[in-house]
């Protein structure tokens, strides 16, 4: 005899918090299930690290909820009966075991929002849908806040967060050390002969999902050993590294947070954001943590704990609420109209410049760029050479192991393409080549050189930086922060100027052989 349920719940595989109220009392008529799906492998070209993470730590969340009681059931990619698609299977499960109520939490992609909203008005039964219990703020909080307001500065809107939630504020509601943002001190390069400590890494077997994966003939990018996965795919591993990151990285994690090198490619980040994304550990858990050894630590100064606190408290919270506010329109955002198709080596990593080749095959080996490396390396140069911003989101959310929409596409289509048009960013990202080497060592052995604009060698950086303000100037000349940009472009000699565009013409009609 089939056991019956009253209750299905549906957990996402970004959805696996064991702090949720729905484990903190039994559920015994509940059934729990957690799938592997192709309608989630499938819509962009996943790094296979990425897809088998997804799968360990969805498949080690089914294994817990089922040690404690929760009777759970993971449906494998594999298996005979997966539609491979959320509804279908929900359907199927509704009608297995006379379900009378279906329950899931509110997902974070607009594209799951609108399949459960789809799915729930064509049910014959009963459904409620719950907060996920993981951000500071709701969804609409952001909105709320900048209510009225044409411009949405992260900055005032971190300041109230720290605010409502009491982080390093004073008892008179002053920041603690008297300023709010101590970025100025975090614009470190890394200093010759410095080895940053170590990254804690795992050694996790995947070989059972890496095998359905390839089973099931799905399309992945980068490069994976299977039977040693690195990255955290439980709650305890993701609060053993949240401890190894506020012991051995967090006094120097704000000095660098910049900084990039061809030796190394973690630095002093936390590698925190697969863990928090998939809800493994919460951004306040995070927070707290730091908050608490910085505390006892005398040895780990403000400005790094600030820094810290900024990118969690500030931009994931900000980005997450743009997000929210501006879907679904924002996903087809082209202020420049920007449409030649990404150059090939952004998949193989196979191009003469050194910091994109680093940047890229780092990505393709582990999954993983910092920020900056993402921003001003990789995203700086498709948007230099007017890369369709489609383009540009599908690379960036398949290749990174805690590319989920919400953050990816703020931080992307906004952030680093500007086709938001100045929703995200206040100015486009973009830099010659002495920025890059200002903050790294990328430049040293590249066989283009960074100082020349228009030789043969020249980096490509620097004269696609000044075709692309020549080529928007109508729509970026009267942006205050770009003033001295255009005043020192005017005032270049005519004839530089021409060969200045002239390279760089050439470098846009061979992109794929840079």
């Amino acid at each position: 005899m089939k056991k019956k349920y009253k209750v299905l719940r549906l957990i996402l595989g970004d959805q696996l918090n064991l702090q949720h109220s729905w484990f903190l009392e039994d559920s015994p008529s509940t059934l729990h299930v957690i799938m592997e799906v192709k309608s989630e492998t499938d819509y962009v070209w996943h790094h296979i690290q990425k897809a088998c993470a997804f799968f360990a730590a969805m498949e080690n969340f089914a294994e817990t909820l089922n040690s404690k009681g929760f009777e759970t059931l993971y449906l494998h990619l594999d298996h005979e009966n997966n539609k491979q698609n959320f509804s279908e299977n929900i359907q199927d499960l509704i009608e297995k075991f006379d379900i009378e109520e279906f329950q899931y939490q509110l997902p974070d992609e607009y594209r799951l929002d609108q399949e459960m909203n789809a799915l729930c008005t064509k049910l014959k039964i009963s459904w409620r849908c719950f907060d996920s219990e993981h951000f500071y703020t709701s969804r609409n909080e952001l909105t709320d806040f900048f209510s009225g307001k044409k411009e949405f500065v992260m900055e005032s809107f971190y300041r109230a967060m720290r605010l409502k939630h009491r982080i390093l504020i004073q008892n008179d509601d002053k920041p603690d050390g008297e300023k709010w943002n101590f970025d100025v001190e975090n614009r470190k390069k890394l200093p010759k002969n410095h080895k940053p400590n170590f990254p804690l890494l795992f050694n996790n077997d995947v070989r059972k999902q890496h095998g359905r994966l390839l089973a099931g003939k799905i399309q992945t990018i980068g490069n994976i050993h299977p039977e040693n996965l690195q990255w955290p795919i439980n709650r305890s591993q993701s609060l053993e590294l949240l401890s190894y990151f506020c012991k051995n990285c967090l006094p120097l994690f704000g000095t660098f947070q910049d900084a990039m090198h061809t030796d190394e490619w973690s630095l002093y980040h936390s590698r925190l954001s697969f863990s928090m994304n998939t809800k493994l550990i919460s951004p306040k858990e995070v927070v707290d943590t730091a908050l608490a050894y910085w505390k006892k630590d005398k040895s780990i100064g403000l400005n790094q704990v600030e820094g810290f606190i900024r990118q969690i408290l500030g931009w994931r919270e900000y980005m997450r609420g743009i997000y929210w506010m501006k879907m679904p329109e924002f996903e087809k955002l082209n202020y420049f109209n920007h449409q030649t198709k990404l150059p090939e080596w952004y998949w193989t990593g196979n191009t003469k410049m050194n910091c994109l080749k680093h940047s890229i095959s780092q990505s393709l080996n582990f999954a993983y760029a910092h920020h900056i490396q993402r921003l001003m390396i990789t995203g700086n140069f498709a948007l230099l050479a007017g890369i369709n911003p489609d383009d540009v989101d599908f690379w960036y959310l398949g290749i990174y192991i805690d590319a989920i929409q919400w953050v990816e596409i703020t931080n992307t289509r906004g952030m680093s393409q500007y086709a938001d048009g100045g929703i995200i960013g206040t100015k486009p990202y973009a830099a010659t080549a002495n920025y890059i080497h200002k903050m790294s060592n990328y430049c040293d052995d590249c066989g283009y050189n960074r100082q020349d604009k228009t030789g043969e060698n020249s980096c490509p950086f620097n004269s696609l930086y000044w075709d692309f303000h020549d080529r928007h100037r109508a729509k970026l000349q009267h942006n205050p922060r770009l003033s001295m940009v255009y005043r020192i472009w005017d005032k270049m000699d005519a004839e530089l100027k021409a060969s200045v565009l002239q390279r760089a013409n050439y470098y846009l009609e061979n992109l794929d052989t840079l």
